[in-house]
């Protein structure tokens, strides 16, 4: 096992009957915070107005940025970051998705910078170290961020997704209430929990390392337990049971205990250029991806059979063979299925009426520029990833 530094300071408030405790994190920094939220479905909500009366009858003065972006905008945290330089805010707290909760935590470390713009954070162009605090309360189970150390901006200029990383932007607090992603459509129930899927596949799973048993097994089990819980939540909305086990999963994907330890290149991730370029949800995005990249790989290294036939048999619940090649390929089809039949989701751009004219640009992208990923679970060049495209058609 490599070694590594673990810290996870994000206090975690679970169920239904812990916002009472809200007004006192938030006044452990201050009493003036930042309400972001994605827009008028937020702000209608009964989540919304409960919040907003837990903090103003606890003397906390509230301002508010809305219509954060699914892919959130630079542009929207630099709007962010202005209040809370003029007001002096002390916390900024994100009701919503992973990507209010990412544009909190840009704006947080942006806010005690010496920039107006996070794009010179992210660019590097200005050091960063601290950031004001942040808060989450996650609407669906997603992106994990409620719990991990990073954030992804889009910059709409540049065509660009990237972010910044630091333990300074790791959520003080998290209010995890299953009961407020009762109302989440199967659709976007099936992309959360699909990207959770693929944050435990790319981070964890398969990747150019060794697997250390304690985080490989607990991995398995997480993936193999969303694998069965997602479409029970796509049915069942108001499922409890269902929806709190995605909503502790999602955490679990990102929190640093089963990333500790690997030193290794997210493929799929990468790869999702789609949500960047095409405008696609994220989950989505992954979704379409993910078994056309484990064709590709299959096709052409077989040393990626015993670990996808694994993955068939353990995840997925193929029954096990001495073919592990045949298997793999079942695993590969019934990854395909999965996400058709029991998620629900398109798995080709065609589907969608989206066609493959900005191929040439993901390509780059997903290389981060340069000619291939070297450190992924198999490397891939700029053809290889184009050749995948392609294959998504």
């Amino acid at each position: 096992m490599n070694d590594f530094q673990f810290q996870n300071t994000t206090k975690v408030y679970f169920g239904k009957d812990q916002l009472g405790h809200l007004h006192t994190e938030v006044l452990k920094f201050g009493d003036k915070v930042l309400v972001a939220h994605g827009g008028s479905f937020i702000r209608e909500s009964l989540l919304y107005k409960r919040v907003i009366n837990e903090l103003q009858t606890n003397a906390v003065t509230v301002y508010e940025l809305g219509e954060v972006e699914p892919n959130p905008r630079h542009t929207t945290v630099n709007k962010g970051v202005a209040m809370c330089k003029e007001h002096g805010i002390q916390t900024v707290l994100a009701i919503g998705g992973g990507s209010t909760i990412d544009c909190c935590k840009a704006i947080a470390a942006a806010a005690l910078s010496e920039t107006d713009n996070i794009w010179d954070l992210v660019e590097e162009k200005i050091a960063w170290k601290d950031a004001l605090a942040v808060i989450a309360i996650p609407t669906i189970a997603s992106t994990g961020s409620e719990m991990d150390k990073s954030c992804v901006i889009s910059n709409v200029e540049l065509g660009v997704k990237s972010g910044i990383n630091g333990e300074a932007i790791r959520p003080k607090a998290a209010f995890l209430d299953p009961t407020n992603t009762f109302t989440v459509p199967p659709m976007q129930t099936a992309c959360g929990g699909f990207d959770i899927m693929a944050h435990f596949l790319d981070m964890n799973y398969f990747v150019n390392a060794d697997k250390y048993p304690l985080q490989f097994n607990v991995v398995e089990t997480i993936l193999k337990t969303v694998r069965n819980q997602l479409p029970v939540a796509i049915k069942e909305p108001e499922n409890y049971e269902a929806r709190a086990t995605l909503l502790w999963a999602a955490s679990w994907a990102l929190n640093s205990f089963c990333t500790s330890g690997f030193k290794t290149q997210p493929q799929l991730h990468a790869l999702e250029q789609f949500s960047s370029t095409m405008d696609l949800t994220h989950g989505l995005g992954l979704a379409i991806i993910t078994p056309k990249w484990m064709t590709y790989l299959l096709e052409r290294d077989e040393t990626v059979a015993d670990d996808f036939a694994r993955f068939g048999v353990n995840v997925m619940g193929i029954p096990d063979s001495e073919d592990k090649k045949a298997l793999a390929f079942q695993a590969v089809e019934a990854l395909q299925q999965f996400i058709k039949d029991e998620l629900g989701l398109p798995v080709y751009l065609s589907e969608l009426g989206l066609d493959g004219s900005k191929f040439d640009e993901m390509t780059k992208k997903a290389c981060y520029g340069r000619k291939m990923l070297p450190l992924a679970y198999r490397p891939l060049t700029q053809e290889d990833c184009l050749n995948i495209y392609k294959m998504c058609l």
